[in-house]
């Protein structure tokens, strides 16, 4: 090696060296600001991290090159082109230097195949997961955790069960744990549950409603228990699809609990939305839903624009989360947007596969 080569050679290292510092850097002040989000700042890191991603993650880059979208010409959150989330089924989606630590694997029918999404800080997807629970539910330590998830616990890799998982440590309760198909124990755990902690019951739509069904005296034995209910949705071919509102008419009166809280997400996604009854969802400050158009894919809407309660579409999500992998994701799942920036999940596009995570198809 000459010396005007290897001195080149240096130089060119030290550059690239300062550069991927550089980078991780950014990297880690988008996870903290993440971390530090409120809504009003919501669209303006939206579009910062898109101009990031846009760069830092190939396969998105590629995407962007394809539909020949030039990133700087981007100056609102509808304009952002968003990833179908079948990628998450043929390629590992990073950005940066990211390296997946954790892999997160969807449930599938046999055969089928499942989206993977790789996870390089599980840390911070279980520091966003917690904030997200307090800042819609309170403190984790103030609950105990029943969690009735026996499609998820059937494998090792669901993204719902690490993080359930983490709150059932959390929350420093004997009573709290995974119960596959032992109802009896978690019902007597359930009777027994400590005092001065409320019980969230956290379950797969069929196997609540198995419980709802088993004939035991549910009412007697959860009365005055601060019992909340609540379901991930999925009926994975288990039992007969019926429409939300019957389902949770059949828990509600099972458990005599006024309301079926319903939790909303993905493998694909570490944020999660959450509803209080009737399958309406409020999104936490590091996701937004916009909607587009079921024959247009690239004609959206989001709810700063006027006259668009109630208005259907295919869901698009910005989950500002995703910056180790993807934050704009083109879903599957066909919503509704309600007021106060609420929305719904009304079904699934025709052609679309079967997901455990999804909730139950709606009239």
């Amino acid at each position: 090696m000459t010396a005007k080569f290897r001195n080149f050679f240096v130089r060119d290292s030290s550059f690239l060296m300062v550069f991927l510092l550089l980078c991780m850097q950014i990297h880690q002040e988008y996870k903290e600001k993440v971390l530090n989000l409120k809504p009003e700042g919501f669209n303006e890191l939206a579009l910062a991290i898109f101009q990031y991603q846009s760069t830092q993650n190939i396969l998105y880059r590629q995407y962007l090159h394809y539909l020949k979208i030039e990133p700087s010409q981007v100056t609102k959150i509808e304009q952002i082109p968003f990833l179908p989330i079948e990628f998450f089924k043929s390629h590992q989606i990073l950005t940066g230097q990211a390296k997946a630590k954790v892999i997160f694997e969807s449930s599938g029918t046999t055969g089928q195949k499942t989206s993977q999404h790789f996870v390089a800080d599980p840390d911070f997807y279980l520091e966003i997961a917690s904030q997200i629970f307090e800042s819609f539910y309170g403190k984790i330590n103030q609950f105990n955790f029943f969690a009735l998830l026996p499609s998820y616990l059937e494998r090792n890799n669901s993204s719902l069960v690490f993080m359930i998982d983490y709150f059932i440590k959390k929350s420093e309760s004997t009573k709290s744990g995974f119960f596959l198909n032992n109802t009896d124990e978690l019902l007597e755990k359930l009777k027994f549950g400590a005092e001065n902690k409320k019980n969230l019951l956290i379950g797969v739509t069929f196997a609540l409603l198995d419980l709802a069904e088993s004939g035991k005296d549910l009412r007697n034995i959860l009365e005055n228990k601060q019992l909340t209910v609540m379901e991930t949705g999925g009926m994975k071919g288990r039992r007969k699809e019926l429409v939300r509102e019957e389902a949770h008419q059949i828990m509600t009166q099972a458990f005599g609990t006024k309301a079926i809280h319903s939790e909303y997400g993905m493998t694909e996604l570490l944020s999660q939305g959450y509803s209080f009854g009737e399958g309406i969802f409020d999104s936490p400050p590091s996701m937004k839903i916009l909607l587009r158009d079921a024959t247009d894919p690239f004609e959206v809407a989001s709810f700063e624009n006027q006259n668009l309660q109630k208005r259907s579409g295919g869901i698009n999500i910005i989950d500002l989360a995703n910056i180790d992998s993807c934050c704009f994701i083109e879903t599957k799942d066909l919503g509704s947007y309600h007021a106060n920036q609420t929305f719904s999940v009304i079904g699934r596009f025709d052609n679309a596969d079967v997901r455990g995570c999804n909730l139950m198809v709606a009239e």
